[in-house]
């Protein structure tokens, strides 16, 4: 479809941006799982997985029960000292232990995850107000090879092999509430989330799919939306603050993250675009090795988009495939990563399609 006839799309009602809105907001408002395999503070690992919004990020939905189900595959490796913080948890290495750092650490976790989420239709502080909660099952691997040497005094040792380490279990839970407001093409946002630590998970474990410790994330976006050109661009940034690990003492630093996406309708119901995320941890870590420094986490990413929309009954369904390469790692494994996400939702009735203005082009 040329931009003309898009736009004359537009114009004439077919494109629908309300029905884009009801299809879309519960998979933007979608939690992320956090996968010790995966992802960085204690053992590069942190509450915040980046890429957890996206595109119409902001964008209010329509009111009811969505429900949004999400593929998640990564697969990140990580050397010297984000790979030997896994060993030195695992092998409960005094804090006197001078530790020489030669190891690989490779993971991958396939993850699913369900978040039923409701939409409130009364206005809260002029805005909308959801609720939902992220349920996570799925299994997460990980090995590590290479040498550890460690010396207390004049008394050394060396490990040298390969240890490896799978579970399939349950996550922990992910709460998040959102409010959105919508001002014609400007959309804003403001959201609060966090970790209820009930995941599968050890400290002597090699990998897991809790984090062992609860965490709050509060933050705000904002969405660029003209469904008359169909152009999008949405920004979503926060800060993470991580309790402290009570079976290890461990207490991850503050993290700011901001996830970004943008796209361009090429009909009412197919878009095409890029994602990407940047993740920096501010502060230091406590408890942690002291030959690990302060061990503050860095990461980034960006790749693809493609997001589909189709009716399922009277619902609006939605599917959406988006990748990250991710790169500029520090004190983190870095890899890539895929979500493949399906979404059912409220269809918006008929009465609220925004009425357009036909565009005059020369």
């Amino acid at each position: 479809m040329t931009r003309d006839t898009f736009e004359r799309e537009s114009c004439k009602g077919k494109f629908r941006p309300w029905l884009i809105r009801s299809g879309l907001s519960a998979a933007v408002a979608l939690l992320g799982c956090m996968s010790e395999a995966a992802y960085a503070d204690e053992d590069g690992v942190s509450y915040w997985l980046p890429g957890r919004f996206s595109s119409l990020a902001a964008v209010p939905g329509v009111p009811g029960w969505s429900m949004a189900e999400v593929y998640y595959h990564t697969t990140v490796s990580a050397f010297g000292a984000t790979a030997a913080a896994r060993e030195v948890r695992v092998g409960r290495f005094p804090a006197t232990v001078n530790v020489n750092l030669d190891l690989h650490l490779n993971a991958q976790a396939d993850l699913l995850l369900l978040n039923p989420t409701y939409t409130f239709a009364t206005p809260v502080l002029g805005g909308q107000l959801a609720l939902g909660i992220i349920g996570v099952f799925g299994r997460s691997s990980a090995d590590l090879s290479g040498t550890l040497t460690t010396a207390i005094g004049p008394f050394g040792t060396t490990r040298t092999g390969s240890i490896g380490d799978s579970i399939t279990s349950v996550g922990d839970l992910y709460p998040q509430a959102t409010l959105k407001w919508n001002a014609g093409v400007h959309n804003f946002m403001t959201y609060v989330t966090g970790d209820i630590p009930v995941g599968a998970y050890s400290p002597t474990r090699l990998a897991n799919l809790g984090i062992g410790h609860g965490a709050i994330d509060g933050g705000g976006g904002y969405t660029y939306f003209n469904p008359q050109t169909g152009h999008e661009f949405s920004a979503v940034a926060g800060l993470t603050y991580n309790f402290k690990n009570p079976d290890t003492q461990y207490q991850n630093g503050i993290d700011f993250h901001v996830d970004w996406g943008a796209s361009q309708f090429l009909s009412k119901q197919v878009f095409v675009g890029l994602v990407g995320y940047a993740y920096q941890q501010i502060t230091d870590d406590f408890g942690q090795h002291p030959v690990l420094g302060g061990f503050r986490s860095r990461v980034l990413g960006v790749g693809p988009q493609v997001g589909y929309l189709f009716p399922v009954g009277d619902m609006q369904g939605y599917l959406n495939l988006k990748a990250y390469g991710e790169f500029a790692a520090e004190n983190r494994p870095a890899g890539w990563n895929t979500w493949l996400t399906f979404s059912i939702s409220p269809m918006a009735p008929a009465s609220t399609v925004a009425p357009t203005r036909r565009m005059v082009t020369k």
